[in-house]
């Protein structure tokens, strides 16, 4: 069975995030998504709509989701990788590089991005950005 990863917010679920979801998937068996907390958001900067069991349940509903499990720091991907036997790594081609450094234990992938949809756009857009 091959194993995949990715991490993200997720928040204001839209069909970018599906469609990444969906992408994500397509490169394994088993597709584990690290939902960033709400705690580990408000050390970014970051401060969510829905919260962390919110868009945790959500992404469960997902059929290409088949763990959700809490993303809590940023250097828990190490671990991460050991710990739940990852084959691939994906992400969102805006972070092109920033996640090399895994190369030697996963494969690393970096997929293109729905361009037209985002969550900051939607937040623009119905101005709460």
């Amino acid at each position: 069975m091959r194993r995949v990863i990715t991490y993200g917010t997720f928040d204001l679920l839209h069909y970018g995030h599906i469609r990444l979801l969906q992408r994500c998937k397509a490169q394994g068996d088993y597709l584990i998504v690290a939902l960033s907390t709400d705690e580990f958001n408000a050390g970014k900067g970051k401060k969510c709509y829905f919260s962390y069991e919110d868009r945790k349940n959500m992404l469960e509903a997902i059929r290409f989701v088949d763990l959700v499990i809490p993303e809590e720091t940023w250097e828990q991907k190490v671990s991460d990788m050991e710990k739940y036997h990852i084959d691939t790594f994906v992400m969102g081609d805006d972070w092109t590089g920033e996640f090399d450094f895994l190369k030697d234990k996963v494969d690393v992938i970096y997929l293109p991005r729905t361009p037209e949809i985002s969550t900051t756009r939607i937040k623009s857009d119905l101005g709460t950005v």
